[in-house]
């Protein structure tokens, strides 16, 4: 099994930053792909941005040139720098890792989610 912990949400104000954080922790081979998603109130869960062990990065449209993500393999940790952010951006934050825990078994995990809102 695998444990992730999601840091680093808030409030924020329009214009302003916050950097998520999210840290996978238990039985890991290899961690192939992380991801963020949000979903806010009323909407469906909708992908962020994610990234493979290669460095591989595909955003949504309305966060390029906004967000970042990025890894640290040695720490098993991703991150989500979110600049320039804006009300729209408010919702519930969530990370996704797909992990291998041998050569041959992948398992997708979901950290807990954290909330992100972004008003004056």
């Amino acid at each position: 099994q695998v444990q992730l912990v999601e840091s680093g949400g808030g409030l924020v104000q329009p214009g302003g930053s916050l950097r998520l954080s999210c840290a996978a922790t238990g039985s890991i081979f290899r961690i192939y792909a992380t991801g963020w998603y949000r979903q806010a109130p009323g909407n469906q869960r909708e992908l962020v941005a994610t990234i493979t062990d290669g460095g591989s990065a595909v955003y949504a449209d309305s966060v390029k040139g906004r967000f970042t993500i990025s890894r640290d393999n040695a720490k098993n940790t991703a991150y989500l720098q979110m600049n320039s952010l804006k009300p729209e951006d408010t919702a519930v934050y969530y990370c996704k890792f797909t992990v291998y825990s041998n050569l041959y078994r992948r398992s997708d995990y979901w950290g807990q989610g954290t909330q992100v809102t972004v008003s004056s």
